[in-house]
């Protein structure tokens, strides 16, 4: 393997290094996604005048990726902004004039068809039959009774019996099993219909969750998410222009795109008195970063290391080079995290926080975009949700792999027609969208339209004549949607996921309690003092900072909750120079 570099302060920068020794810290933002971004700018806006962001990928955005086709453009990531009250990203956007508004209500009654608050989701079976409409209403007025129910565990403290096995979709199918069986006004045929729908709330609701299957969810910590009220939004231009607007004011040499990081290596300061303890590796051991976003950037500052500087950590990127820093906000996924942490950082992760990535769930869900010559589907239909009525007693969303297509919950109708041409938009999650992942367009197109004839009933269905889709399971950068809390874990484990290390004593009793915030307010808890050397060789504390959508606990899984993680972090470190600046440090 070739010799790696360092990447310090040069010799011939002088102003650099009298930054330095008045104590300007060096902050380094692994991954350039909305939280990334969202630090970067914190940073920067409050006199941070030595940071770097690294991004994997060659681009800015991460989970967000709006791709244009012809003048329309289709999100492969994030999709929605939910809630209005408050929530950061909508007053960004809002402030440009880039939404519009798709639902009225807090929650929308089509769940995951947020596209349009016009029309109805056309419930189909697979024997090509429609589902009366006042069944549906029916049966979804049940759900949501007893998907309110879910909430109340966590949110009064109400004991989890054992039959429910800890789980949201256990406990969701066996309540509203029993009482659509216990209901005599309908008979035996209507029921069949109901319990099949059951199959089929659970596929969009694992869609919400991005976890493979509601049964994995934690039903005593499913209530702790957090919605905001208001609207769902959407922006007819992109999500990636709240990146873009997010990216504004950050120079462009503070971004390096196509900068994987392999390692890591933190507490060197106490471990070595110059430069980091480099190990040897094979050509295997090689880990990535899994950005959420960036932008244009310069090579990579050159020279050797001061030979007076001690740096408690080392930045270790695939291409070699080592950069040094005060300070490392890690913004890669809960997926990376999962797959990668046992190398990515030198020494490992203490203990608790390894068992915390183990405990939290994260899972895939994929968007299948057709686009047909013309609409094979009433003006008034907003969706087509496939219900299979062989699955009225199944008790599991599990298919073999060729069955994959069977976890595809339904189609969304983009609108208006006008601005997208006439496309449906599918969701599927889990195991079987990493099937569906490795299949070519053409198969995956075939299967689609096979599915939407049978549904319809309507033989005469033409293939699309484009297909789009996202990967987000076998993205390396990834490795997910986002995240959730899986059987066994809680909103614990998101804050210790979010501590930054190393634990001092004060760290413990202040980085592991709750760091909450409300809605677009910057979390500016004030950091206790930590022990700090003059001469850097004490433990620096905050040598690496968590963020990123997982890591918060009230909004995970969301874009406001990965920007407010981004600043979160960002304000530790705002709030701990401000208090040494004054000292005179």
């Amino acid at each position: 393997m070739q010799s790696c570099e360092s990447s310090g302060d040069s010799a011939d920068d002088p102003l650099s290094r009298g930054l330095r020794r008045r104590g300007q810290p060096r902050v380094v933002v692994i991954g350039a996604g909305l939280a990334g971004l969202a630090a970067a700018k914190a940073l920067l806006e409050q006199g941070f005048t030595d940071v770097t962001v690294l991004e994997a990928s060659s681009h800015i955005g991460g989970r967000v990726q709006s791709v244009k086709l012809g003048h329309a453009t289709f999100e492969l990531g994030a999709t929605w902004i939910h809630g209005s009250h408050g929530n950061p990203i909508y007053h960004l956007a809002e402030a440009s004039g880039l939404l519009e508004e798709t639902t009225d209500g807090e929650r929308s009654v089509g769940r995951i068809s947020l596209y349009s608050k016009n029309g109805v989701a056309c419930y189909l079976t697979n024997h090509g039959r429609r589902i009366p409409k006042d069944v549906v209403e029916e049966f979804s007025d049940l759900y949501n009774e007893v998907y309110n129910l879910t909430q109340e565990f966590f949110r009064h403290d109400k004991p989890v019996n054992a039959e429910s096995q800890n789980s949201v979709g256990v406990f969701t199918r066996e309540e509203v099993r029993n009482r659509i069986r216990n209901d005599p006004d309908d008979p035996e045929a209507t029921k069949r219909l109901k319990l099949a729908m059951i199959q089929q709330y659970l596929k969009v609701e694992s869609c919400e969750s991005s976890s493979h299957s509601m049964d994995e969810v934690s039903l005593s910590a499913f209530g702790e998410w957090t919605e905001i009220p208001g609207a769902h939004h959407i922006i007819p231009s992109g999500f990636m222009r709240v990146v873009e607007l997010l990216a504004e004011g950050i120079p462009a040499h503070v971004i390096q795109l196509g900068k994987p990081v392999r390692c890591i290596h933190w507490d060197q300061a106490s471990a070595r008195p110059r430069g980091p303890e480099i190990e040897p590796r094979g050509e295997g051991d090689h880990n990535h970063d899994t950005g959420e976003g960036s932008q244009g950037g310069e090579e990579p500052r050159g020279g050797r290391w001061d030979e007076d500087e001690q740096w408690p950590v080392v930045v270790e990127c695939e291409d070699c080079e080592l950069i040094p820093a005060d300070h490392v906000i890690v913004t890669v996924s809960l997926g990376v995290l999962k797959r990668q942490y046992t190398s990515f950082f030198r020494p490992g992760l203490p203990t608790e926080k390894v068992a915390a990535i183990h405990r939290l769930g994260i899972g895939t869900t994929d968007k299948i975009f057709l686009e047909f010559e013309e609409p094979f589907w009433g003006p008034e239909c907003n969706s087509l949700q496939f219900v299979w009525e062989d699955e009225a007693e199944s008790r599991t969303l599990t298919y073999p792999p060729e069955l994959w297509y069977r976890k595809i919950c339904g189609f969304d109708v983009l609108y208006p027609p006008e601005r997208y041409g006439h496309v449906l938009s599918g969701w599927i999650c889990g195991e079987e969208a990493l099937v569906m992942e490795k299949c070519d367009d053409e198969a995956v197109a075939e299967i689609c339209t096979e599915m939407l004839r049978q549904f319809t009933g309507n033989p005469n269905i033409p293939k699309p004549r484009r297909i789009l889709r996202s990967a987000w399971g076998s993205n390396p950068y990834f490795r997910g949607s986002y995240s959730y809390t899986q059987v066994g874990s809680s909103g614990a484990d998101v804050e210790k996921l979010a501590k930054p290390l190393p634990y001092t004593e004060s760290s413990k009793t202040a980085h592991g309690s709750s760091t909450k915030q409300q809605p677009g307010h910057l979390f500016s808890s004030k950091c206790p003092e930590q022990p700090l050397d003059a001469n850097r060789g004490a433990v620096k504390p905050m040598q690496v900072l968590f963020s990123g959508e997982a890591t918060h606990r009230k909004y995970y899984s969301t874009t406001h909750g990965a920007l407010l993680s981004g600043q979160r972090e960002a304000a530790r470190l705002i709030e701990m120079y401000r208090d040494l600046f004054q000292q005179g440090t």
